[in-house]
């Protein structure tokens, strides 16, 4: 009996480590929790072919939005572990969705696999050229003289420029109103089309449309002001103090991801970030690159789930 357990559990392991060996041996899903044409779809397909030249094999983006990025994200956690369902997916689904959502179908601490935060940016608070708002001081006069007036769209519940619009409120005793949608992309249609007044935007959302003039800028929340957007002030510059907020998408998987894979993985997607053709094209668009370490992406995923739990809970934030 002894003998015939070793077996099994040798041929086991051989099994895995060849399973590890070939993959990608067929398509790798990389799901994306919002629908297409945001920050977090953008980046995905980007992974998604260079991927397919650095380890072989296909990689299909497969958009799932819905409930702030938590619906594809549970369905994530459902999948096998076998490295063919992996999450590209925003900070929203994995650190602050989960302190305003109820019932997501998973735990962000530890349902998932982390293998690396591809890339970082901040928001830019954008209204449509035709807005009457040329810049954060008629911005700050109108939403105190008429309080829940002015909109701000957002990419879902939980997502970074939701949480920064509640951020911007709270630290100038604003209030405007918050209007969900199901990703960055319906967001940018609605704001072209005067359908909504404003929003925090992804840097590398926004800009084209910044650039093209349909667009206008009026704040950053990063610590200093953004080589693309040199003319646009940052909030700390604006006198609105603790609304430093970065955006960033992450790479994970469904939990017991063999660790062969989360290596070729990892390097793959480091490589892709690093490469000559890819790294200045994403710096011109508004990024950072981290490429960050499984380590490393899941001590930070902690770091960040606590921050926006406290900050969620002092502010008494909701996703209504």
């Amino acid at each position: 009996m002894k003998r015939l357990l070793t077996s099994v559990l040798l041929s086991l392991v051989t099994a895995g480590a060849a399973m590890a060996q070939a993959w990608p041996a067929k398509p790798v899903t990389l799901l994306v929790p919002f629908p297409p044409g945001g920050s977090t779809d953008a980046i995905a397909r980007l992974l998604g072919n260079k991927l397919q030249e650095k380890l072989g094999g296909s990689f299909v983006v497969d958009n799932r939005g819905g409930a702030g990025g938590t619906i594809g994200t549970a369905a994530v956690r459902r999948a096998a572990p076998d490295g063919y369902t992996i999450l590209v997916s925003s900070l929203g689904p994995l650190v602050i969705g989960p302190h305003l959502l109820k019932n997501i179908g998973y735990d962000p601490t530890r349902d998932l696999d982390y293998i690396s935060v591809a890339v970082q940016a901040p928001n830019v608070l954008v209204v449509p050229t035709a807005s009457p708002h040329k810049d954060m001081a008629q911005v700050l006069a109108f939403l105190k003289a008429h309080p829940d007036k002015m909109s701000f769209a957002s990419s879902g519940n939980g997502s970074s420029d939701h949480i920064t619009a509640e951020l911007f409120w709270q630290q100038t005793g604003t209030t405007g109103l918050h209007i969900p949608y199901k990703g960055g992309g319906p967001v940018m249609t609605d704001l072209l089309g005067n359908q909504v007044d404003s929003s925090f935007m992804n840097i590398n959302t926004a800009l084209p449309q910044i650039r093209a003039g349909k667009l206008r800028a009026l704040g950053i929340t990063s610590a200093r002001r953004s080589p693309v957007l040199p003319d646009v002030p940052t909030m700390d510059e604006l006198g609105i103090r603790g609304l430093q907020v970065y955006s960033w998408q992450g790479v994970a998987a469904p939990k017991g991801l063999p660790a062969e894979i989360k290596a070729k993985l990892n390097a793959g997607i480091v490589a892709t970030l690093n490469a000559a053709d890819v790294k200045p094209r994403l710096l011109e668009q508004g990024f950072e690159i981290v490429a960050s370490t499984p380590e490393q992406f899941t001590s930070f995923q902690a770091t960040e789930f606590e921050r926006w739990k406290k900050v969620i809970t002092e502010r008494k934030i909701t996703a209504d």
